[in-house]
C-alpha cells in the first residue's frame, strides 16, 4: 500500500523549519514514466500538477503546486506530469 504523506497547505514557518528553500530543485516536462523511490523523499511542489499511480494497485495520488509530500523508499509508481513540474526535494 502506498503510504504517501501529503500536506496540502504547509505554513511558511513549517517550510522554513524544514529548510525547503535550500533543497535542490528538479523540473520535468509534461510526460508519463515509471519510477521507483530508492530513498525516502520529501518534496515541496513549486509549480505543476501530477498524478502518481502506485504499481501495487493503491489509489492514485494527485498533487499540485503548494503541496508538501513525503514518499517512502521502495514506492514504485507511474508519474503522469499534467502541467510542467518544478519541485524542491530532499532524500533521506
Amino acid at each position: 500500500m502506498a503510504n504517501v504523506f501529503i500536506d496540502n497547505n504547509p505554513t511558511p514557518e513549517r517550510l522554513a523549519e524544514l529548510g525547503v528553500s535550500k533543497w535542490p530543485t528538479w523540473t520535468k516536462e509534461v510526460s508519463v514514466f515509471p519510477f521507483e523511490f530508492n530513498a525516502r523523499e520529501t518534496a515541496y511542489i513549486l509549480e505543476g500538477e501530477c498524478t502518481l499511480t502506485p504499481t501495487d494497485g493503491s489509489a492514485a495520488i494527485n498533487f499540485k503546486a503548494g503541496d508538501l509530500l513525503v514518499f517512502p523508499a521502495g514506492l514504485e509508481v507511474t508519474w503522469e506530469v499534467k502541467k510542467t513540474l518544478k519541485k524542491h526535494y530532499k532524500h533521506g
